[in-house]
């Protein structure tokens, strides 16, 4: 086993890992056109020769088309030459590199040109770069035979913390494998590791880190074999292990201790609404029928000499909805961004915790509350939003997702300004406990009010403990 490698620092580009995750999607969507089309193709193939699907029970050969005649005329040729392309003439094309390709033309002009013009100089030239490139093939030359596992100890870390994971690469044949490079992308960047000679049967490891920085979805993967030559004329490279996601989740705090602050109602509140089950009593009234004879009240029904059974005011349990500002224009820097979504998900999954009700969102997004690794997922892939949006449609989607919320903690950035927070707080249903918690780089705790609306600032991950405990005195 080899000393750990440490992926360089930017692997974890946000960016980076969103355009290979660009990549990747366009890849499948031109998949599934191309096969979406090979099928049309077929299909209308099939109905210009007047094939019909065989009967069941009919014997193999009888009454069906064979393979090659489901694709005929034009569209069948060109399905044909586009398989030949993909599967056997682009494979080989692409192992000789832009260099190479250089060197190759060069070379074929100065034969043809020699060999026209009868120049013994251009014939040199032209034989000079015919040897390395025969060469290079003698390099690229040759099949490896490995079995690649890519072993990551987590999919999911926290900003901060290195993930580590293990490349295992074995030789599963009867024969020496000779030294080779793997090859491992991580985001933006990619490791390399030497892989030695590998009698049969043998294993070799090597173990990796990956610091990360701030919040991103990461691409680990894949490993590829690579043999090429001194000279980077020719490259060929095999895929063994395919890439996996490495989620880089937002870094949260535990506020146990300010919980008491900004969920007081655990038992709920009472409300004007009457119901005949629940925990605030309110009045006795006449037994009528279809009520639960469980809330009959015996002591009162003996006095009176008829049924009378207990009426209950409905209350309203806890539900916490943390409203998260995503408009770029609203922060000063990507690190108060980054302190917003840090808060929004510290809240969030305090109050998941705590089994309390919860509709956590964003202006364009809403973030799952089925599991707290899928809440902290969704906080992952949280983005600045570049359009200018109106801030009051913030508190309108928390009226309008929550209409019975107890509490509204919105997040913000520092350039909010306080005519925007009350036009947002003046869309929450009137009752709700609004809160609206400023990011600003470095600043101290403080709260202050704007109308209804408790407003407190903080600059530091660590003092939103502190700063909630404030909101519940």
């Amino acid at each position: 086993m080899s000393s750990p490698h440490t992926v360089p620092a930017d692997t974890a580009d946000a960016k980076a890992a969103k355009a290979e995750a660009k990549k990747r999607r366009s890849a499948a969507k031109a998949d599934a056109r191309a096969a979406s089309r090979r099928r049309r193709l077929r299909s209308r193939s099939d109905r210009s020769s007047g094939s019909t699907p065989s009967a069941p029970g009919t014997a193999s050969g009888q009454g069906t088309v064979p393979d090659g005649a489901s694709s005929t005329g034009l569209a069948g040729l060109r399905d044909r030459v586009v398989e030949l392309w993909l599967r056997r003439i682009h494979p080989v094309l692409d192992v000789v590199s832009p260099i190479g390709w250089t060197v190759l033309a060069v070379t074929v002009v100065c034969w043809i040109a020699g060999l026209v013009l009868h120049l013994t100089e251009l014939n040199v030239i032209a034989f000079a770069l015919t040897v390395p490139l025969a060469i290079a093939a003698l390099f690229v030359l040759g099949k490896a035979s490995y079995r690649v596992t890519l072993d990551l100890q987590t999919h999911r870390v926290v900003v901060g913390t290195r993930a580590v994971g293990r490349v295992e690469v074995a030789n599963p044949t009867q024969r020496t494998i000779l030294p080779s490079r793997i090859e491992l992308a991580v985001g933006s960047a990619t490791a390399q590791f030497m892989v030695p000679r590998l009698a049969a049967d043998a294993e070799h490891e090597e173990l990796f880190a990956v610091p990360t920085k701030r919040r991103a979805v990461l691409v680990v993967g894949p490993v590829r074999s690579v043999r090429d030559d001194p000279l980077s004329l020719m490259r060929r490279q095999v895929t063994w292990a395919k890439e996996q996601e490495l989620f880089v989740h937002p870094r949260t705090v535990r506020l146990d201790e300010a919980a008491s602050g900004f969920l007081r109602d655990l038992e709920g509140t009472p409300s004007s609404d009457l119901s005949s089950s629940d925990i605030a009593f309110h009045a006795l009234r006449d037994y009528a029928p279809g009520d639960d004879r469980r809330h009959v009240h015996w002591r009162t029904t003996a006095r009176t000499g008829k049924l009378m059974v207990r009426q209950f005011e409905e209350t309203r349990r806890s539900h916490v909805v943390v409203a998260l500002d995503n408009l770029a224009e609203h922060y000063a820097s990507v690190d108060e961004f980054e302190l917003a979504v840090s808060i929004a998900a510290s809240i969030s999954g305090q109050t998941f915790r705590e089994e309390k009700e919860l509709t956590p969102f964003t202006l364009d997004e809403r973030q799952s509350t089925r599991t707290l690794r899928q809440m902290m997922d969704d906080y992952t892939v949280v983005e600045q939003l570049k359009e200018r949006i109106p801030f009051h449609e913030l508190g309108q989607k928390a009226a309008d997702l929550a209409p019975n919320a107890s509490a509204v903690m919105m997040v913000v950035g520092s350039h909010t300004t306080a005519r925007e927070l009350n036009s947002a707080a003046n869309q929450l249903p009137i009752g709700v406990m609004a809160v609206a918690i400023r990011c600003v780089d470095e600043a101290e705790v403080k709260r202050s009010a704007i109308g209804g609306l408790d407003v407190v600032t903080l600059g530091s991950l660590d003092t939103l403990a502190k700063a909630l405990r404030a909101v519940g005195r």
